[in-house]
Parts: structure tokens; sequence; C-alpha cells
């Protein structure tokens, strides 16, 4: 996977803006903070951990977003994927069209993993302090308590949860194909349910 570093950062297409801002009147934290930020990240902020040949890459800027807005609201990987998909809000601050499709969950794995690999988990939040700086929300000579221990136990807790869902679903899989009789027995009922529906119901008990 490649990225072109000089890629510029695109506007929010006209139709996403209209319709997010008919749909939040009275305003939504990630209009907000797409109008008064921007898009906060560029992709020359992550260039030095991917190659520079290769297959392009979906825009690390918009992944970090993501990843920002996955840990807020609590999402999984394939939340977070579907709310990319569905939610205006999220296409607006991401700059994308309404018909846009997303990409798929799994990217959010490998992007953390380069993070990770990388030792550049701390730019997600410097990145986020030095624009809110710039606009002037963060004064000089203040005092500010920050501890980055929870936030990287979250990705790496992320990742591990992931893993082994996949590992499960894989396996699932290829029962279902060696040996359907004995799956179809043995199988719990929730183990038929995707991901993404049980983390919706737990949300909504």
């Amino acid at each position: 996977m490649s990225i072109c570093p000089q890629q510029p950062i695109p506007s929010v297409p006209e139709d996403t803006a209209r319709v997010a801002r008919a749909a939040f009147r009275r305003g939504n934290p990630c209009l907000v903070l797409r109008d008064r930020l921007g898009a906060i990240f560029s992709n020359a902020d992550f260039a030095d951990l991917y190659p520079r040949l290769g297959q392009p890459a979906y825009a690390p800027w918009r992944l970090a977003l993501v990843t920002l807005l996955q840990f807020r609201e609590g999402l999984s990987d394939r939340g977070a994927a579907e709310a990319v998909r569905a939610r205006i809000d999220w296409k607006y601050l991401l700059g994308l069209d309404l018909a846009d499709p997303g990409f798929d969950h799994s990217v959010l794995c490998e992007f953390r993993g380069r993070l990770l690999a990388g030792e550049a988990t701390g730019r997600l939040l410097q990145r986020v302090l030095d624009a809110a700086r710039e606009d002037g929300l963060l004064r000089s000579r203040g005092r500010q308590r920050t501890d980055s221990t929870h936030v990287l136990a979250a990705v790496r807790d992320l990742n591990r949860v992931e893993l082994v869902a996949e590992t499960l679903r894989a396996t699932l899989n290829a029962l279902a194909v060696a040996a359907p009789d004995w799956l179809r027995v043995a199988a719990l009922p929730e183990w038929r349910e995707p991901l993404w529906a049980a983390d919706r119901g737990d949300a909504a008990t």
C-alpha cells in the first residue's frame, strides 16, 4: 500500500453539505469539527508509515479521523466502517459523497498496526492539539494533563478482539463446509449473528 503525501484534502461535497445541514439544523459535533478545525490531518502526517510504491491505500487522514470517532463512540471496526457508509455527519467530516461506499473494516486494523509498528500513535493526539492551538482553542502556558496509556491499551485491545472475532468467523465458515451436520447441532444461535448486529443489540439494551 502506498499514499500520495501531496494529495490535497478535498472540500465537503455540495450534496453532502446540503443534506447534513438540513439534518442537523441545531449543530452536530462532526460538522462543527470540520467547519472549525478542517480535516485536522493530512496524508503527509503518515507518509513515513507507507512505502513509496504499491497499490494506493485508503487515505490515512480519513482513517485517523475515523479512529478518533471510533474511540469516542466505543465502536468496533465493523461498527465504525458501517458508520462511514451510513452516517451523514461522518461523511461531512470525512468529505465524502453521500453515495460513497466507504471501506472494509479490516483497513482500520491495518492502519492501527502501522501506527503501532511506527511508534506513531502519539501523532493523533498531537495533531489535534496543534490544530486546536492554531485555532486559538488552546492557550499557551495553560495547564494540561494527558495520559495516553489507556488510549494505547484500547488500540491494542481493539486489534486483539477483531483478530479473535475474524478467526472465529473463518473457523465457523470452514466447519460449515467440512462438517455442516455437526456444526448445525453444536453451534449456538448467537453465533449466526454478525458482530455488528450483536453490538447494536447490546447498545439498545
